[in-house]
């Protein structure tokens, strides 16, 4: 049967017929992912990219309203270069799409002709021999031969053509002629074409109907080589929505900060994508263009090494509130996943796309509200999902369930990964806050590098848990008052009287008012005395943490080796969502008791 036109729920099965097929292959696509850096997650990034929008879109007969729900839910949802190129490959498509329930073969070439130009607008520096090329080269042939073919035989003989061109990425780019792989985003394109040419050729959309399990890909099926280094560190993207979003000013600002920029969407919501060394920066730059809904910074020079350059076989995992040193997270490869930080209706990335002095910084001359929030589920997912492709395990070391709901996503999101994959992920509640999780993750670190077996590692880590302590002298009750986490009044007459609690974290991962100050020369004393009775542990060590206080920290470390002998193992700066609750000015220490 002839195909002549097509209406928007027909469009919608062919879309989905195709994203089934690439969640299929993400694993396979992910082996291919050599150029622009080799950080092995292409394939994840488009299968998060597709599974965002048939998630968020259902079939409507009415062709436009499909384009545009399919187009809003790319950018909203879109991962990684190649899943914003797509994303914005579509979104120029519905731009160049009448007002129609169903458009004939010529509407569709040139609405898929003229949307070419919506790429090569939003890419800085486009590359031919890419995803960009094929999907060029595959619209180019559609526009070409509308007239002479009915759709089913127009979209079998232009896959025909996109997989010549894929061929030809291996030898139109130097980074993949060496390695004599194709482009990962050009083949995601086209097995995408794979997937719409088998339902138009089997006309059976009932199997559409329930999503399927991905297929997993053993490691051995794909090995290439990756020689480049990577230039910049994190691939930085950011979802803005607002009003006359200047596209161009925004690409020749992020020029000075790195390379890969993608600027798509439309002037009213804008995703971007560039890879950067300082995605705290960029994002301080964004701040006057609208609103930040949305941001993510992948740490691709760990993503490599993970990939590539495994110290174990167990993945290690925990979350932005560990108050543990870059230096530590990165020598010993351990993933952190930031938790969220709302100010005003800006979203920012804890430690990554807000840092402390910047926090402070805008909190003291700006007046908005704040407020924290646990990583989604779909974050934990997509980690997990790459982390068990390179390890036999993964242990995760969260903040306390009691103050965040960071633990609990964690779990669940390892629950479905371990339950589809076979893979073992143990996450374990650390009932405790800062530098004290910092101590629980370097034993655990320590006991995997030096050779225990998950169930071991897993075994001690109750034991340890049991032995962490933690002690601080509150800060600014300024800050506590804004965030909620005490009344107005309770911090009207606190801050008149000076008053300084203190607090620890309880058994059950609370945290507790154990006395108060008038003072933090007081809080602090009234600490180093209550630690003299505690003992600690002078082969552990202790970690001093300050909320921008940095010169106060040093007093107390110093008080404190003057009492134990010892100096601290280090001071930390507790992170932005941390400093948040406890208040600028917050000193205190963290340690294992006997």
């Amino acid at each position: 049967m002839n195909i002549e036109k097509i209406d928007g729920r027909r469009f919608f099965y062919y879309f989905y017929a195709g994203a089934l097929r690439l969640l299929d292959h993400q694993q396979e696509i992910n082996k291919l992912n050599v150029f622009p850096v080799p950080d092995a997650d292409t394939g994840t990034n488009l299968a998060s990219t597709f599974r965002s929008i048939i998630d968020a879109i259902r079939p409507d007969r009415y062709y436009k309203h499909t384009t545009m729900a399919i187009a809003e839910a790319a950018l909203t949802g879109a991962r990684g270069n190649s899943g914003i190129i797509f994303a914005q490959f579509l979104s120029g498509l519905d731009q160049e799409t009448c007002d129609c329930r169903e458009v004939t073969l010529k509407d569709f070439a040139m609405s898929v002709k003229n949307s070419i130009k919506y790429l090569y607008e939003a890419i800085a520096d486009p590359v031919e021999g890419t995803m960009l090329t094929v999907i060029r080269e595959w619209a180019e042939y559609i526009q070409h031969n509308y007239h002479i073919e009915d759709f089913k035989t127009l979209i079998l003989k232009s896959y025909e053509v996109a997989s010549r061109s894929l061929a030809t990425t291996s030898i139109r780019i130097r980074e993949l002629t060496s390695t004599a792989v194709v482009d990962a985003g050009a083949k995601g394109f086209v097995v995408f074409l794979e997937g719409v040419v088998d339902l138009l050729r089997s006309n059976d959309i009932r199997h559409m109907i329930k999503l399927e399990k991905p297929a997993p890909v053993e490691e051995t099926e794909i090995e290439v080589e990756h020689g480049e280094e990577i230039t910049y560190r994190y691939c930085t993207e950011v979802l803005i929505k607002g009003q006359d979003i200047d596209k161009t000013a925004i690409e020749q600002m992020l020029e000075d900060y790195g390379d890969s920029i993608v600027v798509a969407g439309t002037p009213g919501m804008v995703r971007i994508h560039v890879h950067t060394d300082r995605p705290d920066e960029v994002i301080d730059r964004l701040r006057p263009a609208g609103k930040l809904v949305f941001q993510k910074a992948d740490d691709m020079l760990l993503q490599y090494r993970v990939a590539h350059e495994r110290k174990n076989s167990i993945a290690l995992v925990t979350d932005s509130a560990c108050d543990l040193p870059d230096e530590f997270l990165e020598a010993h490869q351990i993933t952190m996943v930031p938790i969220y930080l709302y100010m005003g209706e800006n979203q920012y990335l804890d430690r990554i796309t807000i840092k402390p002095e910047r926090f402070y910084e805008i909190i003291e001359k700006e007046d908005m509200s704040l407020s924290t929030s646990q990583p989604n589920i779909k974050s934990f997912i997509n980690l997990y999902s790459r982390l068990v492709s390179h390890y036999d395990s993964v242990i995760a070391i969260h903040l306390s369930s009691q103050l965040s709901g960071t633990w609990r996503t964690s779990l669940q999101a390892a629950e479905k990964v371990s339950e589809e994959t076979g893979k073992k992920i143990s996450v374990l509640d650390s009932k405790m806050l800062s530098a004290a999780i910092g101590l629980l993750i370097k034993k655990v670190t320590d006991a995997v590098e030096h050779g225990a077996t998950h169930e071991k590692a897993v075994g001690e880590f109750e034991k340890w848990r049991d032995q962490a302590m933690v002690y601080a002298t509150v800060g600014s009750m300024k800050q506590l008052i804004r965030s909620g986490r005490i009344s107005q009044w309770k911090g009207w007459l606190a801050r008149l009287l000076h008053l300084r609690p203190l607090v620890t974290i309880d058994e059950e991962g609370r945290a507790i008012m154990i006395d108060k100050a008038f003072s933090l020369k007081g809080g602090l004393k009234k600490i180093i005395r209550k630690m003299t009775k505690d003992n600690i542990l002078r082969e552990e060590g202790y970690f001093v943490m300050h909320a921008n206080a940095p010169e106060e920290a040093k007093a107390f470390g110093k008080a404190l080796e003057a009492v134990t002998g010892t100096k601290p193992a280090g001071y930390q700066e507790i992170s932005p969502v941390l400093g948040l609750h406890l208040g600028a000015g917050t000193v205190g220490v963290a340690f294992m008791s006997r």
